[in-house]
């Protein structure tokens, strides 16, 4: 009796140390979830922290605005920031959803590619509403009073275009394409290109048989627009072409004429199809603005208006009714003898993807 009395005291002893240590590793990974818990509680902060950026893309139909958004986020990013992309498809209603999309997301600044001057004001209105700084990217937004204005000399973009038309024929007729009429930019680049051919005009060394803006930048347009006019007779020694995807629209027109490379046509955006019509010579020259740059000071303008920083921007630009603040970059005019020291040595295209043809070399 008395030994078994000993083996249940041993058995009992037993169980009691086991259930202490059971209670005793419960404790510990209870603390063990909590510390975990609190850990991500603090991962989250840090990101919730961190500065979130809204950008709103009127369209992503040239290419140049897909490298503009790739591009934007990488430079955002490297920064330590947050970034959301929204695309609008040449939509206003779209526009203006997205942006609201963007708000909800409780972004610090709203970086906007209008896809109309005018009708985007209510989405900034939306976000000066919300305490939410805005840059107006490339396009400006009109009556808005926008933060900040960052984009190219675009007076200077046209003007470029202009003075290769005329170092390039001594007289005659001269077709203008400009782009749409809901993008700020058509009008800026007009200005330019009037400053240097309106004198020429006058004058009588060159006649414009035609001045035309093509909705949403449709190439389609700028084709019809060419091939109506060659049909129809007209003699065109000279296009300007509002960007370079309507220079494909009035290339195909002239070639279905037999005329690509004997008409002048000059765009701007250096497309990498407009780099390989430039070195093949069915394009003249192309206005290259450096995407690079242009992202790379908008993330830098966004990041200093998150944290309530001055922008030391000297230049303003008036938008119908008010002076905003204005980052202008330069433009480069790009023919076939400069294009290696420009854009390939910038890496914007690479050489084998302009020079397709050997004998372009």
């Amino acid at each position: 009796m008395e030994t078994k009395k000993i083996a249940r005291r041993i058995l009992l002893s037993v169980l009691a140390t086991i259930l202490v240590i059971l209670i005793h590793l419960t404790i510990q990974s209870l603390l063990g979830v909590n510390r975990g818990n609190m850990a991500d509680t603090k991962n989250i902060e840090v990101i919730d922290n961190r500065i979130k950026i809204g950008f709103s893309l009127g369209t992503l139909k040239e290419e140049r605005w897909i490298k503009d958004r790739d591009i934007l986020m990488a430079k955002v990013k490297e920064r330590g920031a947050e970034i959301i992309v929204q695309n609008a498809n040449n939509d206003d209603q779209d526009q203006l959803k997205q942006v609201k999309y963007l708000l909800d997301q409780g972004i610090d600044v709203l970086i906007i590619v209008p896809n109309d001057l005018e009708k985007a004001a209510a989405a900034v209105d939306m976000a000066k509403r919300q305490g939410v700084k805005v840059i107006s990217y490339d396009r400006l937004v009109l009556k808005s009073n926008v933060d900040a204005y960052i984009s190219f000399d675009n007076v200077k973009v046209g003007q470029m275009m202009a003075l290769a038309v005329l170092d390039h024929i001594q007289e005659g007729q001269v077709l203008v394409i400009n782009g749409a009429t809901s993008d700020y930019n058509t009008k800026m680049i007009k200005e330019g290109y009037d400053i240097v051919l309106q004198p020429e005009a006058k004058s009588g060394r060159i006649r414009i048989i035609s001045e035309e803006w093509a909705p949403n930048w449709m190439s389609e347009f700028a084709f019809k627009v060419t091939d109506d006019l060659l049909q129809k007779g007209n003699v065109i020694h000279a296009i300007i072409a509002g960007n370079d995807g309507l220079a494909e629209g009035i290339i195909e027109a002239l070639s279905e004429h037999r005329l690509a490379g004997k008409t002048v046509v000059v765009g701007q955006d250096a497309d990498l199809a407009a780099c390989q019509r430039v070195v093949e010579g069915t394009q003249l020259m192309t206005v290259y603005k450096p995407i690079e740059m242009l992202s790379d000071a908008a993330a830098e303008l966004a990041i200093k208006l998150a944290k309530g920083e001055p922008l030391g921007l000297k230049n303003t630009i008036y938008d119908g009714k008010y002076n905003i603040p204005y980052f202008m970059l330069i433009p480069i005019a790009v023919d076939k003898n400069n294009i290696d020291d420009t854009i390939i040595k910038d890496g914007f295209h690479m050489r084998n993807e302009v020079y397709r043809n050997p004998s372009d070399l």
